[in-house]
């Protein structure tokens, strides 16, 4: 049982400011396995408060005290990297192996990549007689969500580390466990008490109450659109600056060269892969009419692959997903391509044979989706697949952008016309040809899917302000 009822403030577990608690729930099993305290605004100002006072002096610590910072984080993060796994795979029942190589991973990584870009970021340039600064933005304020929880947490916290920022996390009070075991790493690195902070609570209350916070120089969230666009209203009033990772429906364009089988299969483990909760996820694939049935067996054939199950157990591919309130969702919505006319593949309503407890989802495709359905538009956040059929190139790039998001896009075809229709796709990221994710690259969308960048330069990037200092070099005479 995980007991995560205390916040980490000024370099301390403190009690709450009120008492009020929640319980953590396995959504593989059902079962209670912890518990947090909801926070309020007063733990939020208290959090603050520390991160304020924290800032004069962490923002002038040098490069090589970062460096260093960041590299004591690495060595505390790999100690507790087994921890991280089962927490993550409790609180949200990603497979254990999967848990701990992906979702683990990628918490290091971006500690490790945070450091390789310090070292190497030019914080200072002339331009002339000008000298450009590259200074920490200050107090940072993040909202996180529950479905790649620590990469998300990491991808903000060691960037704004690296910058010189001092911050304020609220992790998603439904995936909340591995938050606080990365507040044990940051404290057993030796992060100086206040630079970063851990307050639990919902976004109604806590989330609420950074957005609006006028102590915060800046709000950083990942999310879904509906809840960032309260997060930009509610940070107006400061105007601070406001970084979102929001939502997607991200299209997967098999063109005519494509080997059919291998860019079929490959999208649909893409989507499978985490139970669907992932927001670059390539949930509309765009195949040629006339080979649409050929790919809905290739389709039927590697969601027959998938094996739903306990995380526990080995050779389980695919978890539940996380709560009631979202498979509930993903019902409703498979329920609605049904009534609109799609064609249902394989999957459908209901659970898996043999797994009535838990929040599990049949693995699910779709073809004969036209691009106004209702699974074509909303970001349904599950394992569904729809199929939608394309004419020509220049429907295939019509269908793709049409719609209010544009955080990723996937391509797989002869490498030169992959590579005309990745140019012309509104998105803030294109996988060719299965292309992985590049942890350096930087992480955004278009659109609705937000309006700023994470991971690498970019991401370092989002913490910093630019300061030109006129007359810094005098000219000669």
């Amino acid at each position: 049982m995980y007991d995560c009822r205390n916040f980490y403030i000024n370099g301390e577990w403190v009690a709450p400011a009120d008492g009020q608690e929640l319980e953590v729930i396995n959504p593989a099993t059902e079962q209670v396995i912890g518990h947090i305290s909801l926070g309020n605004a007063a733990d939020v100002d208290r959090a603050v408060a520390a991160a304020r006072n924290a800032f004069d002096s962490f923002s002038r610590t040098t490069r090589e005290q970062r460096i260093e910072l960041l590299g004591a984080v690495k060595v505390a993060y790999k100690a507790r990297w087994q921890d991280m796994g089962q927490a993550i795979s409790d609180e949200m029942g990603a497979p254990l192996e999967f848990a701990q190589k992906a979702q683990a991973g990628s918490g290091y990584g971006h500690v490790a990549t945070a450091m390789t870009v310090l070292r190497e970021y030019p914080f200072e340039s002339d331009m002339g007689t000008t000298r450009l600064r590259h200074e920490p933005v200050g107090v940072c304020g993040f909202i996180t969500p529950w479905n790649w929880p620590v990469n998300q947490i990491a991808c903000k916290v060691a960037p704004a580390l690296a910058a010189g920022c001092t911050m304020v996390l609220k992790p998603s009070e439904i995936a909340p466990l591995s938050a606080h075991v990365w507040a044990e790493i940051m404290h057993e690195a030796g992060v100086p008490a206040g630079v970063f902070n851990l307050v639990d609570g919902d976004g109604p209350t806590v989330g609420a109450a950074i957005s609006a916070h006028p102590g915060l120089d800046m709000v950083s969230f990942t999310g879904s659109t509906r809840a960032g666009i309260q997060v930009a209203r509610a940070a107006a009033d400061n105007v601070k600056r406001v970084s979102q990772e929001l939502g997607g429906k991200s299209a997967n364009i098999i063109l005519d060269d494509a080997d059919l089988k291998r860019a079929v299969t490959r999208g649909v483990f893409g989507v499978m892969e985490n139970t669907g909760q992932s927001c670059n996820a390539p949930t509309r694939m765009l195949v040629p009419a006339n080979r649409q049935e050929e790919a809905m067996e290739i389709a039927r054939s590697a969601a027959a692959r998938v094996v739903p199950g306990s995380p526990r157990e080995e050779g389980t591919t695919m978890g539940p997903v996380v709560s009631q309130a979202q498979f509930d969702k993903i019902q409703q919505l498979i329920q609605a391509g049904i009534d609109q006319g799609a064609t249902l593949v394989c999957g459908g309503t209901g659970k898996p044979e043999g797994l009535e407890t838990g929040y599990f989802v049949k693995p699910t495709v779709f073809a004969g989706v036209s691009n106004d359905m209702t699974i074509a538009r909303e970001e349904i956040f599950g394992p569904v697949v729809s199929i939608l059929p394309y004419q020509d190139d220049e429907d295939a790039i019509a269908i793709a952008n049409d719609t209010p998001y544009g955080l990723s896009g996937y391509v797989s075809g002869e490498i030169e016309h992959a590579r005309q229709v990745a140019a012309r796709l509104r998105t803030g990221m294109v996988h060719i040809n299965g292309a992985p994710n590049d942890v350096r690259a930087p992480f955004g969308g278009y659109k609705q899917s937000g309006n700023g960048r994470e991971w690498g330069a970019h991401g370092l990037e989002e913490f910093l302000e630019v300061k030109a200092v006129m007359g810094y070099t005098p000219k000669s005479d």
